[in-house]
């Protein structure tokens, strides 16, 4: 169960759920249906699996740049229990934390994993409330996030202040991922998120503030058997605007389905069909250590209503690949990109091996 876990919800490891069938036992992702908040910031515990996934760039107060990553899931495992006892398996949880740090040159990563239960590990449903052993997120009474997780030479405290409405990603959070109706998750963002707090390296503890941004989504299908990765793209820009935009690949590298969204600074949302979101290579990273060639740099073309527009992402140093085999999970490059006017994440996934569930 820890191996079969951990090569799940690590594969799962940012934002995408595209999906084949329904799965039976599991409750299912279907259009029309209303999000509402703050319940849907909490829990869904009938589906397969769900994720709160919080990327950002930070600024400490010598005016270093950091970008940084905590994410949760959740998941119900095949057959989950019903039995009464405390002890019964319903839930696992799992948690992941990097730090993108360039005066180290490569990530700094930590995660935990646990069954639900006992007070130790727990996703609550009505609000965003999890915890890991003495890893949290959890969302407060004033509407701030707030985590605290840690890894290998660093212990990320942070607070992070929402500054605009939720962004329903596709159509109403019915996101599609796939040419079937029945490839969808449900799917929210939260861009532009102000963040505060403290980042302890090498046992100092320094302040630092900066932007971040917010993914929610849940589901209960799995990858298409063609798909054999993602790339994905969250970027907050420098006018107060939102940019998300992703691509499943085939063993081609087609994308299989496109898709996305641009909120500029007055508050109107764009929505992209696959059609409308292209993704091209500027230059490629080679590992050192897998071999895995990952196209770190890429321009991100949308057609908008006003005509095309176009982003260049650089990453804020190559070496950004996150490699969880040790503990039976992937190897994927996640990490801190920069635009001609904006800040972000990029994920690159599928690109050692197809990333299958």
């Amino acid at each position: 169960m820890r191996r079969w876990l951990l090569a799940c919800l690590a594969l799962l490891a940012a934002w995408a759920v595209p999906a084949l069938a329904e799965a039976p036992g599991y409750s299912v992702v279907r259009p029309g249906a209303v999000l509402t908040f703050p319940s849907d910031h909490g829990a869904h515990p009938g589906f397969r699996t769900e994720w709160w996934y919080v990327t950002g760039w930070l600024k400490t107060e010598s005016g270093e740049d950091l970008g940084f990553q905590v994410t949760f899931f959740r998941s119900r495992p095949p057959g989950a229990s019903d039995n009464p006892s405390a002890f019964a398996l319903r839930q696992i949880l799992f948690a992941h934390a990097a730090i993108s740090d360039p005066a180290v040159g490569k990530l700094m990563h930590g995660q935990r994993i646990a069954r639900a239960g006992f007070g130790l590990a727990e996703a609550q449903v009505g609000d965003a409330d999890l915890v890991i052993d003495d890893w949290r997120l959890r969302r407060g009474a004033d509407g701030r996030f707030a985590t605290k997780a840690s890894g290998e030479g660093f212990v990320l405290d942070l607070t992070f202040t929402p500054t605009q409405p939720v962004l329903l990603q596709g159509e109403a959070g019915f996101s599609r991922k796939g040419p079937l109706a029945s490839q969808a998750s449900y799917y929210y963002s939260l861009p532009q998120l102000k963040a505060s707090g403290t980042v302890r390296r090498g046992g100092k503890a320094v302040k630092v503030t900066g932007t971040a941004w917010l993914d929610r989504e849940w589901s209960s299908t799995l990858l298409d058997p063609s798909a054999v990765g993602w790339d994905w793209v969250g970027l907050n820009l420098d006018d107060g605007g939102a940019l998300m935009a992703f691509q499943v690949r085939d063993a081609a590298g087609k994308a299989l389905w496109s898709g996305g969204s641009l909120r500029g600074a007055d508050g109107r949302t764009v929505r992209f069909a696959p059609s409308q979101v292209r993704f091209t290579t500027q230059r490629n990273w080679r590992s050192p250590r897998t071999g895995a060639v990952y196209p770190i740099e890429r321009t991100v073309a949308v057609q908008t209503p006003g005509g095309p527009r176009r982003w260049t992402l650089k990453p804020l140093f190559d070496d950004q690949e996150l490699d969880s085999r040790a503990s039976g999970g992937p190897v994927y490059w996640e990490g801190a990109v920069r635009s001609q006017d904006g800040r972000g994440y990029l994920e690159l996934t599928g690109y050692v091996s197809p990333m299958k569930l």
